[in-house]
C-alpha cells in the first residue's frame, strides 16, 4: 500500500510539473517535498543495544608478540586548513584540533599525502583495495535514487551567475544498477580480507558508500562485523540537542535535508535509530569493540561521516566553540571538535586496555573539503575543492601512529596517496596481498619507519573521473579535461598552490605527462556504471559566492 502510495505521489507531481500548476509553491520547493514525503524509506526502528562478538577472554600472547592492532579513522571531506596539525584551524585557529594533533606528532606525517579521487567512494575503494579504477571499474561516486536529476533540476533553476548549468543524463542513468547494486564487485580483494585470513576479527562502523548488495556490503568484503550509516542525519532535524545549519545555496544540501534520515543498521539488517549524535555513537561503539577484542589482533574500521553535509553539531560543541559567524562555520566548527574529540578517546581507550604501544593508527580523510558548504578557509592555501582534482580537492591528512615501530616525529616528503594504505597495512600485519591481483599503491611502513624512501614506476600517482584525468609525476602536476579540451600544468617545487599554468609554455613537459596519462589508461577496464551528472565547479570561489565571467571552472562528470 505504501508503494502504491508513493508511486501515485509522484505522479502527481511530475502532471503538475508537466502542466506548469505551480502557482502554490515554486518548482525546486515542490520537487522537494515529493523526493521527502513520496518516497518510501524502511521503517527505522527504536535504539538497540548491539551484541558485540567477544573474543577470548584472556590472550596467551603478550602485546609485544602478536600481530599489532589496526585502527583505521577515515573522516569525510575534511579540509587540510582544518587541522591544526598543519598550522592551521577552523575560524582562524580558533578551534583546534588537539588529539588529533598528538596522533600526528607522536608518529609519522606524511606531508604530501593525496585522496585516491576529489569525491568519496572511488577514494574508499582505493583505500580498501591498494588499486586504481582502470582495474576496478569503480569510477564514480554512486547517489541515492533521484539525487541526480534532482540536484540538476534545483541547481540549474538557482541564481548561476553565467555559470553553465548542470547536466543530467537520464538515458545514462537507465542504463546504470539501482543504488544498492552500485559497489566494488565482490571479486575485489578488500584488505579487511587480507587481514582476517591473517587471524584478525574485523569490524566496520559508520560510512560504507562501496554498495550494499549481497556481494557488495561490508560483510561481503571481509568485515565480521558492520555497524552501517543507513542514511544520512547525525541527529533527527528536530532533536532539542541538535544545532542545525542549511545551506540554501547549495542544490546537494538541499537534496539531503529532504531526503537523509536517522538511522543505522548492525550486519545489513533492519533499520534502527542510533545511539545518540553519530560521531560520538560511532565512537562509543568502536570503544565497546576495542574492549571486547582486547585480546586479539583487530581491524577496526572507523569511517566517520563528519564534516560531510547536512551540517549538523550538538549544542554542547556548538555552545563550546563559540561566537564564530557565519552560522555555518560555527556549526562546521562544533562538528570538528567531536571528531577531534573522538580520536582522542580511541586513544585514550587504547592506552586503558594496554593496547597502545602494539597498535597502528592510521588517519585520513576521503577527499579535500567541499565548496559547496561555503567556507573559502578550508583547503588553504591550496585552490580547489572536494569535486575538483586541483590540490585543494585531494591533498588530505594522512598520519600513521604505532609507538613500538614509528618514532614520534617522523615527516616524510615523498607524494604518497590512498592506493597506498592497503599494502602498508597488510606489511604491517604480515598478512600476504593476494596472488594474481595487480596492486597499485606501495607498502609505506618502511618509509614511516625512516628506513628507506618510497619508489614507483614514473614516480606517478593517477587520478581520474570519466575524462577529467591527472598525474603527478615528480614535481610536475598535469590535469586535463576532455569535454573543455582544456589543461593546467604546473610545478608543484615552485607553485605548489597551482597558481601559475605552464600548458602553454612547458610543452614537452605536458606531452610527457599526457603520454602517461594514456598509457596508464591503455587496457583500463570500463567503468562499472556511466557517469550521469556533469556539474562546472568553480575552482577559486565557494558556491556561496557568485560565478562572475572569466572565473576558472572545470567540469566533473559523476
Amino acid at each position: 500500500m505504501g508503494k502504491r502510495v508513493a508511486i501515485i505521489g509522484l505522479a502527481v507531481v511530475l502532471g503538475l510539473l508537466g502542466l506548469g500548476l505551480l502557482g502554490w509553491m515554486n518548482r525546486s520547493a515542490l520537487i522537494l517535498f515529493a523526493v521527502s514525503n513520496f518516497v518510501p524509506d524502511p521503517e527505522i526502528a527504536e535504539t538497540r543495544a548491539i551484541e558485540w562478538e567477544q573474543g577470548p577472554a584472556a590472550s596467551s600472547d603478550p602485546q609485544g608478540e602478536r600481530p599489532p592492532n589496526i585502527v583505521f579513522i577515515l573522516l569525510d571531506d575534511l579540509g587540510i586548513n582544518d587541522l591544526s596539525t598543519f598550522g592551521g584551524g577552523v575560524a582562524d585557529g580558533r578551534v583546534p584540533t588537539p588529539h588529533i594533533d598528538r596522533l600526528a606528532a607522536e608518529g609519522a606525517i606524511f606531508t604530501q599525502a593525496y585522496s585516491g579521487t576529489g569525491t568519496c567512494a572511488p577514494s574508499r575503494a582505493m583505500l580498501m583495495t591498494g588499486r586504481y579504477p582502470t582495474r576496478t571499474g569503480f569510477e564514480f561516486t554512486p547517489v541515492p535514487p533521484g539525487m541526480g536529476r534532482v540536484v540538476s533540476l534545483v541547481g540549474n533553476a538557482m541564481e548561476r551567475g553565467g555559470l553553465p548549468d548542470i547536466d543530467y543524463d537520464a538515458e545514462r542513468a537507465a542504463l546504470s544498477p539501482d543504488y544498492e547494486g552500485q559497489g566494488l564487485p565482490g571479486d575485489e580483494v578488500t584488505i579487511a580480507e587480507m587481514l582476517k585470513a591473517q587471524g584478525y576479527h574485523t569490524v566496520h562502523i559508520g560510512k560504507w558508500h562501496l554498495g550494499r548488495g549481497e556481494t557488495s556490503r561490508p560483510t561481503a568484503q571481509g568485515f565480521d562485523e558492520s555497524l552501517l550509516m543507513a542514511s544520512g542525519l547525525f541527529l533527527p532535524e528536530d532533536d532539542a540537542d541538535v544545532v542545525n545549519a542549511r545551506l540554501d545555496f547549495d542544490p546537494i544540501d538541499k537534496f539531503l535535508w529532504a531526503r537523509m534520515r536517522y538511522a543505522a543498521s548492525y550486519n545489513s539488517g533492519d533499520w534502527f535509530r542510533p545511539g545518540g549524535y553519530l560521531t560520538d555513537y560511532w565512537t562509543d561503539e568502536s570503544l565497546k569493540v576495542i574492549e571486547a577484542n582486547r585480546h586479539r589482533p583487530f581491524f577496526l574500521y572507523l569511517a566517520h561521516w563528519g564534516v560531510h553535509t547536512p551540517l549538523q553539531a550538538t549544542r554542547e560543541d556548538y555552545d563550546a566553540v563559540g561566537d564564530i559567524e557565519p552560522h555555518r562555520l560555527r556549526v562546521y566548527a562544533a562538528m570538528l571538535r567531536a571528531l577531534d574529540r573522538s580520536v582522542g578517546r580511541i586513544m585514550q581507550k587504547l592506552e586503558e586496555e594496554g593496547l597502545d604501544d602494539n597498535t597502528l593508527i592510521v588517519l585520513s580523510s576521503d577527499n579535500g573539503g567541499a565548496g559547496y558548504v561555503g567556507l573559502p578557509e578550508i583547503n588553504a592555501p591550496y585552490r580547489g575543492w572536494k569535486i575538483t582534482l586541483f590540490e585543494g580537492g585531494i591533498r588530505v591528512p594522512l598520519f600513521m601512529r604505532w609507538p613500538q615501530r614509528i618514532a614520534a616525529g617522523t615527516q616524510v616528503e615523498t607524494p604518497v596517496a590512498h592506493i597506498d594504505v592497503t599494502p602498508t597495512l597488510a606489511a604491517a600485519a604480515g598478512a600476504s596481498l593476494p596472488d594474481g591481483v595487480a596492486i597499485d599503491g606501495l607498502n609505506l611502513l618502511a618509509a614511516a619507519e625512516g628506513k628507506a624512501g618510497i619508489s614507483r614506476p614514473d614516480d606517478a600517482i593517477f587520478w581520474q573521473s570519466g575524462y577529467y584525468r591527472v598525474v603527478r609525476a615528480g614535481d610536475w602536476k598535469l590535469q586535463y579535461n576532455g569535454r573543455q579540451d582544456r589543461a593546467w600544468l604546473y610545478n608543484l617545487a615552485t607553485d605548489p598552490t597551482e597558481q601559475t599554468n605552464l600548458a602553454d609554455i612547458e610543452t614537452d613537459k605536458r606531452e610527457e605527462l599526457m603520454a602517461l596519462l594514456d598509457a596508464h589508461q591503455a587496457g583500463a577496464r570500463d567503468p562499472l556504471y556511466p557517469y550521469t551528472l556533469e556539474s562546472p565547479i568553480m575552482i577559486d570561489k565557494t558556491l556561496a559566492e557568485t560565478y562572475a565571467p572569466g572565473d576558472d571552472y572545470v567540469y566533473w562528470p559523476n
